[in-house]
């Protein structure tokens, strides 16, 4: 069952968001001696990013112990503005004392095949999954567009119903691009998803997701059902203006 969490503005739902990072990393690193996070790009994650690489939260984190990966990356260099790794690096990475081989970029050239497998075996490797089992992440941390896409999962995308990959690089045929992301399956697979929202230009399709029709080829974000998790929406007011309960 998902979780609303109403707060005042942008800034409210970047302090929720650190304060249960920070929870959640501490209870992991003392229950498993490690912390996985699956970090988003966007616009919405600059703040909290910022904010978990400075006092007081950066003082809090277990940041030796954190295992750094991405939700989902543009076909970049990851020296190109629009690179979701740069963005992190920059507002967060480079400000805290995360061993650089605990952080996992996902690539962003050369061959989409390639990339992808690449990328499977840098999951594998961490998280050991068995034979047909899915990473378990402790934290994954989303955003949504206006048009209800979560990670790189696009409407009417093969990405809404990919089943058995962890990872997906394809192009998206709507916008002409590709991208690569972490497939359903794992996100759903995590301990807590967050996803923030805000603002209200996102208003309507917050709405749409948690109130509409469920139709998650339309709506992907809608397709956020954990297997035995917690999925944790963080929406500011704005953003929940057009919400009915």
């Amino acid at each position: 069952m998902a979780e609303v969490v109403r707060l005042d503005n942008a800034e409210a739902v970047a302090q929720e968001t650190a304060r249960r990072w920070v929870m959640l990393a501490n209870q992991a690193v003392a229950e498993r001696g490690m912390f996985t996070i699956a970090l988003s790009g966007g616009s919405t994650p600059r703040t909290v990013y910022s904010m978990m690489a400075a006092d007081p939260w950066r003082g809090q984190a277990p940041w030796q112990d954190t295992y750094v990966f991405f939700g989902d990356e543009r076909r970049v260099h990851h020296s190109d503005p629009e690179s979701n790794y740069r963005m992190a690096r920059e507002t967060l990475l480079d400000h805290v004392p995360i061993p650089p081989n605990q952080v996992f970029p996902m690539p962003g050239e050369g061959l989409l095949k390639t990339a992808m497998l690449d990328y499977k075996k840098e999951l594998r490797k961490v998280f050991k999954p068995g034979f047909k089992e899915f990473p378990r992440f402790d934290f994954v941390l989303l955003g949504m567009g206006e048009d209800a896409h979560i990670a790189s999962i696009f409407p009417g995308t093969r990405a809404v119903s990919e089943g058995s990959e962890m990872v997906l690089a394809y192009l998206v045929p709507q916008m002409n691009v590709e991208r690569m992301t972490l497939t359903l399956p794992v996100i759903n697979n995590a301990l807590q998803i967050v996803v923030q929202v805000v603002g209200q230009h996102k208003a309507d399709a917050l709405a749409k997701v948690l109130e509409g029709d469920y139709r998650p080829s339309t709506y992907p974000a809608q397709a956020l059902e954990p297997v035995d998790g917690q999925l944790i929406w963080l929406v500011d007011q704005a953003a929940a203006s057009k919400l009915t309960r």
